[in-house]
């Protein structure tokens, strides 16, 4: 079936929801790259997600809030954390939180029992959370080990999904800064458009 492109008006965004409901992958635009997502609740959706990757099941998917959720039932976030995400949120940084009791993989590291989270600053993506009203499981819109979609075409050619919301080419154009909060100091794991100075790690 061929991949429908929605404009990220109302009714591109309500089929978006729609696609998502019924257990679909989407593609959509970020602050950084294209991501694929689908219901962080749906098991076979986030499934869906590794398929359309080609990502092993070892490797978890990082979960994107709408803004103001509570965060109780995927992490645990202590003050240190919140001072992080008060500051960058949204934005490009992905933090690496402790696993709240009873998750479990595909969304969780399975050693130490981490998650991955992150808002985004992209209008499209916030409307999309915002429309959608809970969390999505999220990853980068490309075939693993080769370089993420900038744009929808790109997102489009991955073959799998239902629908790209278009919100032309991303204008970040690398990942998102990795953080991991669960060690002491806190520590990158990914170098990206938030500097170690920046999040006074230097």
């Amino acid at each position: 079936m061929p991949v429908e492109v929605l404009q990220p008006d109302p009714d591109g965004l309500a089929r978006a929801v729609e696609l998502l409901r019924q257990g679909e992958v989407i593609g959509f635009p970020t602050d950084t790259v294209y991501g694929l997502a689908a219901l962080a609740g749906d098991d076979s959706a986030i499934r869906r997600v590794y398929a359309v990757k080609g990502r092993s099941l070892s490797q978890p998917l990082v979960l994107m809030p709408p803004p103001g959720t509570d965060l109780v039932r995927w992490a645990y976030l202590n003050q240190r954390a919140a001072a992080y995400l008060e500051r960058w949120w949204p934005g490009p940084l992905t933090v690496i939180l402790p696993a709240a009791a009873g998750q479990k993989p595909p969304l969780v590291s399975a050693q130490p029992r981490t998650v991955g989270v992150r808002i985004p600053n992209h209008p499209v993506a916030l409307a999309l959370l915002v429309a959608v009203g809970e969390p999505l499981a999220t990853t980068s819109a490309n075939r693993s080990g080769l370089p993420p979609a900038l744009n929808p075409l790109e997102a489009a050619r991955l073959g799998g999904l239902a629908a790209v919301l278009d919100g032309g080419r991303v204008p970040g154009g690398q990942p998102s800064t990795l953080l991991d909060l669960t060690s002491q100091p806190a520590r990158i794991l990914r170098e990206g458009p938030i500097s170690a100075a920046e999040l006074g790690l230097t």
